[in-house]
């Protein structure tokens, strides 16, 4: 059986890899440490699609040194340890240090994170491991301390235009077929920044296509993948559109389709702690002051399926979908912390007013520090006005209440307590 178009395009050096160069371009610093020959241990953190495995196994063949690749699916700790020992005894003096590859790391258990942590700080191994889920809670900080952060990118337009072009003229299969892209607006949105998504729908076109000259427009690949949904997906490639159909569905109040889609995920076999976690972003993101209820619910939800998973772990998800999605929406707080983090960044580290700053010594009580402050519970309904913004920027307003039961409620509260501050 003939592999996979993908697999057939992928990459065997460095020349040949598309997109990453802010990583592995010309100058780039990781290109820097491979062609020096030595690397640190580093975890690849960015969607499906964009080159991970591929980089890791490059790497592997540019520094000519043993590498041995893991699955966190699949594996153990047992199997970590296996790996390690056999690493070590087949190293010599002064030799670059075996590449350990790990796959999905971030379904690693916390036992198995930790059974990595000596070899990577003693150099048995150098550790690569790629990431679709953000490292910072995936991967416990003693590991991550050890390892360098990439972030690769989503391909770009002229990125996928290119390996389309090499599939055409390249590639063993496709190079015999007469194959005209006469459009790619379909292709490349389909394939959202993903090289692997975008080769497997090409192979799908054109094998779906008729002997004799094919001739790709947009309509084509949209025919063609209404037909058969899931055809270019057998490895759960459509990860991030379902899941983006989904949060989009509870933000637009529609619990029958957010339903539809989380179904979509239990049934393709997703992660129940990866659902759940989106779904607590969503209660903080898109419900929000409306309802804060929405995320003590979604945090008991993903706390639920922790324990229990599957298959009863459907049910606190649907119970928390449903809720959500039939919630009051606000993004009042998503807006103001942004625009706090946006005034931060524009205005620098103001000052913190004399009144506001603590006074554990003499020497800051002398200088004045906490001078003039006002305890708020020593006044009627436990509110006094007085200045808690930074001089340079005391005026701004960052939070406004959205209109639903809840903060009309608040915002009232605030006019009460501010008067015109707080007025639309």
């Amino acid at each position: 059986m003939s592999q996979p178009l993908a697999e057939r395009l992928r990459p065997r050096s460095l020349d040949d890899y598309v997109g990453q160069k802010h990583l592995v371009g010309e100058g780039a610093a990781l290109r820097k440490m491979i062609d020096a020959g030595r690397i640190p241990s580093f975890i690849l953190w960015g969607p499906p699609g964009v080159g991970k495995t591929t980089l890791a196994q490059i790497i592997a063949n540019k520094l000519e040194t043993p590498f041995y690749t893991l699955s966190a699916v699949t594996s153990g700790v047992r199997d970590v340890r296996d790996v390690i020992e056999k690493a070590g005894a087949g190293r010599f003096f002064n030799e670059a240090s075996p590449i350990l590859f790990i796959d999905e790391i971030h379904r690693f258990s916390k036992s198995q994170q930790d059974s990595l942590l000596g070899a990577v700080e003693k150099g048995v191994v150098t550790l690569i491991g790629a990431t679709t889920e953000n490292p910072s809670f995936e991967v416990i900080r003693p590991l991550l301390s050890r390892c360098q952060l990439y972030v690769l990118k989503p391909l770009e337009r002229g990125e996928l235009l290119e390996l389309l072009q090499r599939a055409l003229t390249k590639d063993v299969e496709l190079s015999k077929r007469d194959i005209e892209l006469r459009q790619t607006d379909a292709l490349l949105r389909y394939s959202g920044g993903d090289a692997r998504k975008l080769l497997n729908i090409l192979e799908l076109v054109v094998e779906a296509a008729p002997e004799g000259k094919v001739v790709i427009t947009d309509s084509m690949v949209v025919d063609r993948l209404q037909q058969n949904p899931l055809a270019y997906d057998k490895d759960g490639e459509m990860h991030y559109d379902i899941i983006s159909a989904f949060i989009k569905s509870i933000r637009g109040s529609d619990p029958d389709a957010a339903l539809y889609w989380l179904a979509r995920m239990i049934e393709g076999g997703e992660d129940p702690k990866f659902i759940a976690r989106r779904l607590v972003i969503s209660a903080a993101e898109d419900i929000g002051l409306a309802n804060p209820n929405a995320l003590l619910l979604a945090n008991a939800a993903f706390d639920a399926v922790a324990k229990i998973g599957w298959p009863e772990g459907r049910i606190p998800l649907a119970e928390a979908t449903v809720y959500l999605a039939t919630s009051a929406k606000s993004n009042s707080a998503y807006l103001g912390i942004d625009k706090a983090l946006e005034l931060v960044r524009r205005t620098g580290n103001q000052p913190v007013p004399l009144h506001l700053r603590n006074a554990p010594t003499k020497l800051m009580k002398d200088l004045g520090y906490h001078d003039g402050y006002k305890y708020p519970h020593d006044y009627p309904g436990h509110f006094t006005a007085q200045q808690y913004m930074p001089d340079g920027i005391a005026g701004e307003r960052l939070w406004r209440a959205q209109h639903n039961a809840q903060e009309d409620r608040l915002g009232q509260r605030m006019r009460d307590c501010w008067g015109k501050r707080f007025e639309e």
